[in-house]
């Protein structure tokens, strides 16, 4: 292999590397407690490149589904070892959407609600070997990681950060804004110790 070949490949290799990191997900090879900004569990990547898309659209063969059901549904297989974003969520719904797989018709409270199109059966049929073993993946997933926090308390733990880092940037806070951000955290803090 010359120089220059075994450097095209490097390249290609890393732009894959790099896209799967947006779709998310959990790296086998390395397990638990890698960063990935493509989920919020924390755990790495989950999904190879394209292997989300499969399993939205298996999850929307299932029954039609808005993007917060799904993201819960995900959780929900992997038994909370693995959370995708919206920001992975919304975008590989949008390309589902612009291939022709999944239609989109406006469900409860605005909500778009995807259904599977003949074409995106036909895709989903023509890649079942693959969606099977990722749906056992994540059945496994569910199963190593069973004794971990539940899936809907690693959300809401994100959608505080998450929540407390935009309001902290958008600028100074007031006395008045700080003792009532304060009060809600400790509030939430006894609620917990409570439960």
């Amino acid at each position: 292999m010359n120089h220059r070949h075994a450097r095209h490949r490097h390249d290609h290799e890393c732009d894959d590397r790099r896209f799967a990191r947006r779709e998310g997900g959990f790296d086998w090879r390395h397990g638990p407690g890698r960063h990935d900004r493509g989920g919020r569990s924390g755990l790495g990547r989950f999904f190879a490149h394209g292997d989300l898309r499969l399993v939205i659209l298996a999850l929307i063969a299932e029954k039609p589904r808005h993007g917060y059901e799904i993201i819960k549904a995900i959780e929900e297989r992997v038994g909370g070892a693995y959370s995708p974003s919206p920001g992975v969520i919304y975008p590989t719904l949008t390309l589902l959407e612009e291939t022709g797989h999944v239609t989109v018709s406006p469900g409860d409270g605005g909500k778009k609600l995807h259904a599977i199109t003949p074409q995106g059966r036909a895709f989903l049929d023509a890649n079942r070997p693959t969606v099977d073993a990722l749906l056992t993946r994540m059945a496994e997933a569910a199963e190593a990681h069973g004794s971990g926090p539940a899936p809907q308390i690693l959300r809401a733990m994100e959608n505080l950060r998450l929540a407390l880092r935009v309001r902290l940037a958008r600028g100074p806070l007031t006395d008045e804004q700080a003792t009532a951000i304060a009060a809600a955290l400790d509030a939430a803090a006894v609620a917990v110790e409570r439960a």
